[in-house]
């Protein structure tokens, strides 16, 4: 965790510069997006974290559409960026294997691109926050990159820093088990092909807390 913090401080400025804020994303991953939102906003008013939210593009691409949002990011550098790129929302330092939030307080969790960076074995405390701090009928959108094996990768040089990142590359099936071991129900699961200079498949993956959403207000919760 240490070093997967202190690598996207490094490259922070350079990472936020070459994703815009424009969020240039393939109309597939928009649609998948624009779905998770809608899931959202039907199940009521409570808040969606978005974990690994880097430098807060996608956090504001959800509040254009109408959820209730904020983001945490284990980086203090990319959270002072997404601040003062999006000043009108939330941002925190925190990490998904130990969120700072009380139980069932959340109506959704986005992941895009970031359990990637949690080691096997923190996988399943990450996701059994997941479904400790969402509402029942609370929804989960996972994105990484995946194939039909499993892999590993490290990186050391990046934008011209030296850094120290671990990939952890995952089939759908397995992270999906391990949702359903954390009592996720998968709903979705949805995988595209590379584009542009993308090199491995990306998979989706929609899940769910058993039970009915409840309609109080959450609007308030701060980590």
């Amino acid at each position: 965790m240490a070093a997967t913090r202190s690598s996207y401080d490094a490259i922070a400025k350079e990472y936020a510069e070459r994703f815009p804020a424009d969020l240039d994303i393939g109309p597939v991953d928009l649609a998948l997006i624009a779905a998770f939102a809608e899931l959202v906003r039907a199940g009521g008013s409570a808040p969606v974290a978005d974990l690994g939210s880097g430098p807060g593009h996608v956090t504001a691409h959800l509040h254009g559409l109408g959820v209730p949002v904020f983001g945490v990011d284990l980086s203090p550098r990319m959270v002072t960026l997404a601040r003062e790129a999006h000043p009108h929302l939330r941002f925190h330092v925190g990490s998904m294997t130990s969120l700072d939030l009380p139980d069932g307080t959340l109506g959704g969790i986005m992941a895009l691109y970031s359990v990637i960076h949690v080691p096997d074995d923190h996988l399943p405390a990450a996701f059994a926050e997941f479904h400790r701090t969402l509402v029942p009928g609370g929804h989960v959108l996972l994105c990484f990159q995946s194939g039909d094996d499993a892999g590993r990768m490290r990186l050391t040089e990046r934008f011209g820093h030296e850094i120290d990142l671990h990939y952890y590359w995952r089939t759908p099936d397995t992270v999906s088990a391990l949702l359903a071991e954390a009592g996720l129900e998968p709903v979705a699961t949805t995988v595209r092909e590379p584009v542009a200079d993308e090199k491995r498949p990306r998979a989706f993956l929609l899940a769910r807390k058993p039970g009915s959403t409840g309609s109080a207000d959450h609007g308030d919760v701060t980590l």
